[in-house]
């Protein structure tokens, strides 16, 4: 039997989940390319990739896959590396530049926009760097390790997380593993918990911080901090419930056509 492909993000939010396959003898059966999450999503819809972690909104848009049950990169608290760097308070902004390479953040704005501050705004995508953003727009979304490293000193933050928290009273789902149906295989889910597991154990969270502290320019606490306080990595009821509100409300927006229902791989049954 082939080795699976998988298509990975190389983000520090990341790194627990891929601990097994970077820190411990690698699961046997996989070819693994890092990518940011829009390209991860475009490797599963074209076929170069059986499994990748991909933006939540992507799930709605690519037929035939399922979802790995148990594993997202969620939030329940502010998320840190979700950010929008503004010259103005949020009501007055009128030109927003995005960092595209997270769908679903992207569609998480427009809901922010559009259900609670007003209706949309003018946007364009730019490279995550907030400078240039600044300089063509009122305010820029910064993802991933880009807005955990900004520094917004005398401008307005805002943590998209915890503006949906704050509306919703839910968490959010940003990303979950999903597989081709094709591709599913019995004890498949196990394998990327297991390495979730292990990745966020003590030991293992004292190693990322130390591998991605000084690749980040971040404090060893504040790594640690992040990968345990600002993500949580369940995809359970409570962040089921979550998601499944905000694909209700990606509809409601036009950002999806419509809602399909999540289809968990076979060999583990829905949550």
């Amino acid at each position: 039997m082939s080795n699976l492909r998988i298509s990975a993000i190389s983000f520090l939010n990341t790194a627990p989940l891929m601990w097994d396959w970077n820190h411990d003898a690698a699961p046997a059966g996989f070819d693994i390319a890092y990518e940011v999450p829009s390209t991860c999503a475009e490797a599963l819809r074209t076929g170069r990739a059986d499994i990748g972690i991909i933006p939540s909104i992507t799930y709605q848009t690519i037929p035939d896959l399922q979802v790995l049950p148990g594993i997202a990169i969620a939030a329940r608290n502010p998320v840190r590396s979700i950010l929008l760097v503004s010259k103005v308070p949020i009501e007055n902004i009128r030109t927003v530049a995005l960092d595209t390479s997270s769908r679903t953040s992207v569609a998480l704005l427009r809901i922010i926009f559009e259900k609670w501050y007003g209706g949309s705004r003018e946007s364009f995508a730019m490279e995550p760097a907030m400078g240039p953003m600044l300089a063509r727009a009122d305010a820029g979304l910064l993802i991933g390790d880009a807005a955990l490293t900004v520094k917004p000193e005398g401008l307005h933050t805002y943590d998209l997380a915890e503006i949906w928290q704050q509306h919703t009273g839910k968490p959010f789902v940003f990303a979950f593993w999903a597989v081709r149906a094709a591709a599913a295989r019995p004890g498949l889910a196990e394998v990327f918990q297991r390495s979730r597991d292990h990745g966020l154990e003590p030991g293992s969270l004292e190693v990322l911080a130390r591998e991605w502290g000084p690749k980040l320019g971040l404090p060893h606490d504040d790594v640690v901090s992040y990968l345990t306080f600002n993500i949580n990595y369940d995809l359970d009821e409570r962040n089921l419930s979550g998601l499944r509100l905000f694909y209700q409300y990606a509809a409601e927006i036009g950002a999806i056509e419509l809602v399909n229902d999540l289809r968990f791989s076979e060999d583990f049954p829905a949550v």
